[in-house]
């Protein structure tokens, strides 16, 4: 085990908590945008995207450390966090009442993107406070390692 394990994980962290919180900004941008992707010639409103994590796959050193017995109590070491992918969310479009709107159908209704800001100011709170904990851990596990240093001397 490395003793920069420790701000590895919590890197790989902040690196997925940066690009939830820029997506979450995408979103919030884009509420209102009608015309987000050009399909068969038709334009289709932007469409809410997600950010999917998982956690790292264990390497090597997790299989060696287990042989040597230097693993956590559970019985895993940790690998930190990553991105697999950006989906888009699924739920059906908002059909809003606006006969005037150039994107209007012949009923007068404007299919508006399936984003809705409450739920991405909730989840860009989330994401700030999950950011906030994860820097407090790297500032930590930096302390905890200049205070090494300094026994050497």
């Amino acid at each position: 085990m490395s003793i920069f394990n420790g701000l590895n994980i919590t890197a790989s962290a902040l690196t997925a908590g940066r690009l939830r919180m820029d997506v979450i900004s995408s979103n919030m941008a884009n509420v209102d945008t009608t015309r987000g992707k050009l399909v068969d010639g038709e334009w289709q409103p932007y469409k809410r995207k997600m950010v999917v994590t998982q956690p790292n796959q264990p390497g090597f050193s997790s299989f060696l450390n287990s042989a040597m017995k230097t693993t956590s109590q559970n019985g895993t070491v940790g690998n930190g966090v990553k991105v697999t992918g950006i989906v888009e969310d699924q739920t059906p479009n908002k059909l809003v009442y606006n006969p005037d709107h150039p994107d209007a159908n012949e009923d007068g209704y404007v299919e508006m993107p399936n984003v809705d800001p409450l739920k991405e100011m909730v989840d860009l709170m989330s994401a700030t406070r999950s950011y906030e904990a994860n820097v407090t851990v790297f500032n930590a596990n930096k302390s905890m390692l200049m205070k090494a240093l300094e026994i050497g001397k």
